[in-house]
Formats: C-alpha cells, sequence, structure tokens
C-alpha cells in the first residue's frame, strides 16, 4: 500500500455534509487513484504553510510517512493575507522556507515531496474576460523552490488559468460555489481540477505515473482446464 498525504488549504480539504457543496481537490483525488493507492486527506481551510505547521497539523502527517509514500503540498490562499500575523507568509521568505521544511521532511521520511502551485481563482472583468496573476508573486516562489530541491512541480496556477480563459465566465461557474464565492470547488470542480493534477502525475512518469488508476487494474483472465 502507498499512502498520499495531500497538505493544503480549502482547495484541499476533505469536506462532509456540514460544507456541502464545497468539495476538496483530495476528495476527488481518490477517482483517480490506483487501487493500491489510499489518499490521508490533511487539507483545512483557512490554513497556510505557517498556520499548518504552526497548529501542529503537520504533526500526524510527519508520523504517518513512510519510505515510498508521498507528500502533496499545495498551499498559497491564505499565505497571502498581510493582515493576519498568523497566516501570512511572504513569497520571497517565509512561503519558500516552509515549503523547503516540508520537502526536507519528506525526504528524511524517504517519501516522496510533490509541489503544487494554487489554483487559479475565477475572477472575470465586466467584459467576461478572464483576469490571470490572483496569486501574485506565490506560484513563481514554488517553481523556484521546486527547480532548487529538485523536487516536481504540478503548476496547477498556470494550467487552471488557461483553462478558466478558454472555458469561460458562465461556463466555470458551476465548478465553483459561485455566487457564495470564487475560490471553493464544488464536486464537479474538485473532479475536474484533480483530473489536471494526475495529467502533471502522468507528466512526471515513473513512480508518481504509476499512482494512477488503470482500467488493466480490473481486468481479470479467467484460465480454464477444459478443452
Amino acid at each position: 500500500m502507498t499512502q498520499i498525504f495531500y497538505i493544503g488549504d480549502s482547495t484541499v480539504q476533505f469536506n462532509k455534509i456540514d460544507t456541502y457543496p464545497q468539495t476538496g481537490m483530495s476528495q476527488a483525488l481518490e477517482r483517480y487513484t490506483a487501487r493500491d493507492v489510499v489518499v490521508r486527506h490533511h487539507g483545512k481551510n483557512g490554513r497556510s504553510t505557517k498556520s499548518f505547521r504552526d497548529e501542529g497539523r503537520f504533526q500526524p502527517v510527519l508520523e504517518g510517512l513512510q519510505k515510498g509514500d508521498f507528500l502533496f503540498i499545495q498551499f498559497g490562499h491564505n499565505d497571502e493575507k498581510q493582515a493576519d500575523p498568523n497566516r501570512y507568509a511572504a513569497p520571497d521568505g517565509a512561503y519558500r522556507d516552509n515549503l523547503r521544511y516540508y520537502i526536507r521532511c519528506a525526504k528524511e521520511k524517504g517519501a516522496y515531496p510533490v509541489l503544487i502551485t494554487p489554483i487559479a481563482r475565477r475572477l472575470f472583468d465586466e467584459n467576461g474576460v478572464f483576469k490571470p496573476g490572483s496569486h501574485g508573486a506565490y506560484p513563481e516562489a514554488v517553481r523556484i523552490v521546486g527547480k532548487e530541491e529538485g523536487v516536481p512541480v504540478a503548476d496547477l496556477t498556470a494550467i487552471t488559468e488557461s483553462y478558466l480563459a478558454e472555458l469561460g465566465d458562465e461556463p466555470s461557474k458551476p465548478l465553483f460555489e459561485w455566487p457564495k464565492d470564487n475560490t471553493h470547488l464544488k464536486p464537479e470542480g474538485a473532479v475536474k481540477l484533480a483530473g489536471f493534477l494526475c495529467q502533471e502525475l502522468k507528466r512526471f512518469g515513473g513512480v508518481y505515473e504509476k499512482l494512477l488508476y488503470t482500467p488493466e487494474e480490473d481486468t481479470v483472465v479467467f484460465k480454464s482446464d477444459c478443452l
């Protein structure tokens, strides 16, 4: 059995019925993973790379990680909140340092860290034109850390910005909790965006691609001694 420990914010969180229809990507990821892969859901609404660690939420992850497991790291939305010292982490400072900390911990356990840039917010102007760049310098900070640390980066910021721009304002609304907000995903959005993540895993190849389900897993070949 291989475990994926998925840490992050509300875009990752596993939601129960009290927060329906909000759906995190870790929930949808299970639809794509091989049958011998278990997803451990550790995303939590409102958390940043800083508050997730400060609140002790990473400790059970650290205790559970084993050699050959995976640590998916997806933060950014709440690191951006400069008015909140409990969550804010500057993109060129604490944010990068915190990402490096999670990476180091995974490697020390013999696990595979994967960095994931934050998904784009669904923002369109009055003419229905998508507005990119809602996460400022944070996606680039993830890319830089990934390159420096030799860790694969699933660039969901770039992918989701391109996708939303092509999809358009009205068609993209069912993916998010619109009109409540343009950040949190509904089931349809979580499944779609988890699919983008899995496309990245397939692109990485090797041990990452092996995490994914293939129909061949459920193919049973019957042999008979009778002629």
